[in-house]
């Protein structure tokens, strides 16, 4: 059995479908096991057989889908892909926090299409969004965002988005980090 952590794109826990207990559900009676939510913003983790994550991915989304009418994106990554993104300290020295708002931006399995090599760090797209690396492991941009501008707010989503599609989503490193402590619980 393996932990993984699925990442759902376009959570709102504002609609009462998308709210944790009954997305757990949706993982439970797809026949999945140890079942938890990490915040509640579409960050599951749970047990299976060992599979490819592509296949994960399609699983959970047709039961989404069919269960709760939630079409957007699930994006899965296996607890030894993020525990070796935490260990591989991408951002060496920071700390999260609102000039430094570390981020982790991770491609759905076969984004970048058949052996496509993992994409180098692209030209930033603005000047308070740094883009640090690419973890080809993690299949993740990692970027370092400045929110302390007043009036200001980078938009590094929308160029990732426009960039490599909208296969992907976003997470905090600090939501990261969260959802690795609950996977190895």
């Amino acid at each position: 059995m393996t932990r993984y952590a699925a990442l759902l794109r376009g959570i709102m826990p504002s609609n009462p479908s998308m709210r944790n207990e009954r997305l757990r559900e949706v993982f439970e009676g797809l026949g999945l096991e140890q079942v938890g939510s990490v915040l509640a913003s579409g960050n599951i983790v749970f047990t299976a057989e060992e599979q490819p994550a592509s296949a994960l991915e399609d699983r959970i989304q047709a039961g989404l889908k069919d269960g709760l009418g939630i079409a957007g994106g699930t994006i899965v990554r296996e607890l030894a892909e993020l525990r070796a993104l935490l260990d591989s300290d991408p951002f060496p020295g920071l700390t999260h926090g609102r000039g430094t708002y570390l981020t982790a931006t991770f491609l759905k399995d076969g984004a970048l299409g058949e052996g496509a090599e993992p994409p180098r760090p692209p030209e930033q797209p603005d000047p308070l969004a740094r883009v640090v690396g690419y973890d080809a492991q993690a299949r993740a941009f990692l970027a370092v965002v400045d929110n302390s501008v007043p009036g200001r707010t980078p938009d590094l989503m929308t160029w990732l988005e426009r960039s490599y599609g909208t296969d992907i989503t976003t997470r905090t490193w600090l939501t990261v980090q969260r959802i690795v402590k609950k996977l190895e619980a």
